[in-house]
């Protein structure tokens, strides 16, 4: 995105940074005022950002009642883990020509970020720095069209990320998931594309994975 961030944009990220954090629960209402008075920006963007994240399918707009955060089950994770463990793994072959020395050394510099903010707790950094991580080969894939997709569906899984309240369960978790990574850049590096495709699509995005990340 070039230029300023806009009203709207600055209000969609406080929104969806909140959903990560925790702050924001699964069917709780959002609290349009509040947004207004945290940011200081008027009715209009907090509304402009409410619809669009309702049109992402991360809130439900309930006539009368105003916006509330969409729950997401199970059976609802597994299904959106199989449909972007498909595209991930199409994307990753196909940023596989494309991706740099300097994209591929930059990706292995959030590898190693990425345990370091596990090991110290600082969860909602990890999930920063992994999100850098799966859009850096993204947005080498050279499909457009693929990369918006991938992109609107992920972030319906932003309500995930605080599921687990058991500390050293989620940091063992979390260090497997990062394993993964490790081995996606070894791949890379190789351009092995059958067995990356075939390994993000089945290891790293396995529907049974998702238990822990809904609600």
């Amino acid at each position: 995105m070039s230029g300023s961030v806009t009203l709207k944009e600055l209000v969609y990220d406080y929104i969806t940074t909140h959903i990560v954090k925790g702050d924001l629960k699964p069917n709780q209402k959002i609290n349009e005022g509040k947004i207004c008075d945290a940011l200081g920006v008027s009715r209009t963007p907090v509304r402009e950002a409410l619809i669009h994240l309702a049109s992402e399918g991360v809130l439900i707009n309930i006539p009368h009642k105003g916006f509330t955060i969409k729950p997401l089950n199970e059976a609802q994770a597994a299904e959106l883990y199989q449909i972007i463990g498909v595209l991930d793994g199409l994307s990753a072959v196909l940023a596989c020509d494309n991706l740099s020395e300097e994209t591929l050394n930059e990706m292995e510099f959030y590898t190693l970020s990425m345990d370091l903010a596990i090991n110290t707790d600082n969860f909602s950094m990890y999930y920063k720095q992994q999100e850098i991580f799966h859009k850096l080969y993204l947005d080498a894939c050279g499909n457009e069209t693929l990369a918006e997709l991938l992109l609107e569906l992920k972030r319906k899984m932003l309500k995930k990320n605080y599921e687990i309240e058991d500390v050293e369960k989620k940091k063992e978790i979390l260090l497997a998931t990062n394993s993964q990574h490790k081995k996606m850049m070894k791949l890379f590096r190789e351009k092995n594309k059958e067995e990356l495709n075939e390994y993000i699509s089945k290891v790293h995005w396995l529907p049974e994975k998702a238990n822990w990340e809904s609600f």
